[in-house]
C-alpha cells in the first residue's frame, strides 16, 4: 500500500526541509507543501492542492506540520481522510495568538476594525479581516495527532496547548527544557525519536 506524509513548514520555512525527516520515515514518501502568502485563505490553496495530488497516488496520508504550517495545515484539511498528523511546536489557536499580538502592541479591536491593517514593532501586521477569518473558521480537528511541544515555548502557552488536548483525539509528549524552535543537537535528536515512535 502506498503511503505518504505531507509536510507543512513553518512561518519562513520552505518545503526542502521535510528532507531532513526523511531518515524518521522509511516507507513513506515524503512531500515539501509550500504555500503563498501569510494568509490562511492563500496558504489553505497551496495545502489543498498539494493533499488532492497527493490523493491520486497515495493511499495513505499522513501530515508533518511546524509551527504555523500546523494551523494552516488543519484549516486546510480539516475536512479530509488524513490518517494520522504529527505537529511540531503547533499554532493550536490562531485568535488567541493575534489577540496576545495585539495586547503587546496596545492595538484594541476597535483600532484595528477602523484601519484594517495595523504595523506592529514586532514585525508581524495585525490584520483585521485575518482576526474575522480566524473567528468564522473554527478549527474542527478529528484526525489521530500527536503533538510535540516543548517546555520553553515562549510562543504557544501550555494551556492552550493542554485545552486542545482534552478537546481532541491527541497524545502529547514535552520536551523538559526544549525550545519553540528545534535546532539544537540535542532538541532534534529528541524530535527524531519522537517521530520515528509516532509514525511506527
Amino acid at each position: 500500500m502506498d503511503k505518504a506524509i505531507l509536510y507543512v513548514h513553518g512561518k519562513g520555512g520552505c518545503p526542502s526541509e521535510a528532507e531532513q525527516y526523511r531518515k524518521n520515515c522509511p516507507g513513506f514518501d515524503l512531500i515539501g507543501t509550500d504555500y503563498t502568502g501569510p494568509f490562511l485563505w492563500t496558504a489553505a490553496k497551496g495545502i489543498r492542492s498539494a493533499y488532492d495530488s497527493a490523493r491520486t497516488r497515495y493511499d495513505r496520508i499522513f501530515l508533518l506540520a511546524n509551527s504555523i504550517g500546523a494551523y494552516f495545515a488543519m484549516n486546510a484539511l480539516q475536512d479530509q481522510a488524513v490518517e494520522r498528523a504529527l505537529l511540531i511546536s503547533p499554532v493550536l489557536d490562531m485568535e488567541q495568538l493575534i489577540l496576545d499580538l495585539m495586547r503587546q502592541a496596545a492595538v484594541s479591536e476597535k483600532d484595528l476594525r477602523e484601519r484594517g491593517e495595523i504595523p506592529t514593532d514586532a514585525g508581524e501586521t495585525l490584520s483585521w479581516d485575518y482576526l474575522c477569518y480566524v473567528r468564522e473558521h473554527p478549527i474542527l480537528w478529528n484526525v489521530p495527532t500527536e503533538i510535540l511541544y516543548a517546555e520553553n515555548d515562549a510562543l504557544i502557552p501550555r494551556r492552550t496547548v493542554d485545552r486542545f488536548v482534552r478537546e481532541h483525539s491527541v497524545h502529547l509528549t514535552v520536551m523538559e527544557n526544549g525550545e519553540h524552535w528545534f535546532h539544537t543537537r540535542e532538541q532534534t535528536d529528541f524530535l527524531d525519536a519522537w517521530m520515528k515512535n509516532a509514525i511506527r
